[in-house]
């Protein structure tokens, strides 16, 4: 048992560019599947949205689970009295989620292994498990209305970007009882295009992804998956065969030269190095005017889209973007 596919940083990579288009498919292919055989969780009581997981059952409770809702994790130990403050509130705020996200609570006296996965330093340490993907939200103490921002920003993002919708709560519902009747999913009109675009990319054919993309918006410009699929199809498309070490030496050599520094800020997003990537063209646009000027605010722009507009670092650059056009 181990912890998979876990992204710490939250960057941009080869693997992560598809994987909230992976994730998404896959589960609006498992909400159908339940809903034409009357299988999956069905509804949930309030008291099954906190549940203890140890090392054993981490896969299942958490990996597993977290395809479906986002797991949030609470690591958390008897002697440690900030615990005592803030597992209460988590707990509090589970049930009033309303299954938008399952609390997992993880002693850490008693699964040290996970502890050490995670790289907790100390505790309380509250993270995220979507789609398989682990992200840190917090550590020591935190306010409510900080945890609520946390919270409602992950919920937003597993639902936007993975297709993670939560579980069914009926307060009705007996712990681990029997599940409701599932509900018709309805199929909507761009699902066989969309997922016929995560196929090429599956397959490494990032130009029938962006076809595919592109069908999409041809008859609704404004689809977000879409939009968010053809900039990245787009990007890795864009450093397909490029020589990283030539392209960055170009760039250092040449800090004028308006597409060196735009085919280097591509590298860096695909690195992982996404302010670096922001930084690079925000500076470009200060040095540029005219048609060069108006080539790498698009790009920044693109780029912008391949990263989100939820990320805090996009909102940031938007505002220096704004400084250095005027």
């Amino acid at each position: 048992m181990q912890p998979r596919n876990m992204s710490m940083s939250g960057v941009v990579d080869l693997a992560a560019v598809k994987a909230a288009q992976e994730a998404k498919a896959k589960a609006e292919q498992a909400r159908a599947e339940a809903a034409r055989t009357g299988g999956g969780p069905g509804a949930v009581s309030p008291a099954d949205l906190v549940i203890d997981v140890d090392e054993a059952g981490f896969e299942r409770d958490v990996l597993q689970r977290s395809t479906e809702v986002p797991v949030v994790i609470d690591f958390w130990a008897e002697w440690c009295e900030p615990c005592k403050q803030l597992s209460p509130v988590l707990e509090r705020l589970a049930v009033e989620y309303d299954g938008r996200f399952l609390l997992a609570k993880i002693d850490v006296d008693a699964n040290q292994m996970l502890m050490q996965q995670f790289g907790i330093q100390g505790i309380p340490a509250v993270f995220a498990v979507v789609a398989g993907q682990a992200l840190p939200l917090f550590q020591g103490a935190a306010g409510e209305a900080q945890i609520r921002q946390t919270l409602d920003q992950l919920v937003q993002v597993a639902e936007e970007r993975f297709g993670l919708t939560g579980l069914t709560v009926d307060p009705e519902a007996e712990p681990g009882g029997a599940p409701a009747a599932p509900e018709t999913v309805p199929t909507g009109p761009y699902d066989a295009l969309l997922e016929a675009a995560v196929r090429a990319l599956d397959s490494g054919d990032l130009g029938g992804a962006v076809q595919a993309y592109k069908n999409v918006l041809s008859d609704d410009p404004g689809n977000p998956e879409a939009k968010l699929g053809l900039a990245q199809a787009e990007l890795l498309q864009r450093v397909q065969g490029l020589d990283p070490q030539r392209v960055r030496q170009e760039a250092a050599d040449k800090p004028a030269d308006v597409q060196a520094q735009i085919a280097a800020a591509d590298l860096d997003l695909v690195g992982g190095h996404v302010e670096d990537a922001f930084g690079r063209l925000i500076e470009t646009v200060r040095r540029t005017v005219g048609d060069d000027r108006e080539a790498v605010r698009v790009r920044l722009l693109e780029l912008f889209e391949v990263v989100g507009a939820d990320d805090p670092r996009v909102a940031t650059s938007r505002r220096a973007l704004a400084r250095a056009l005027f």
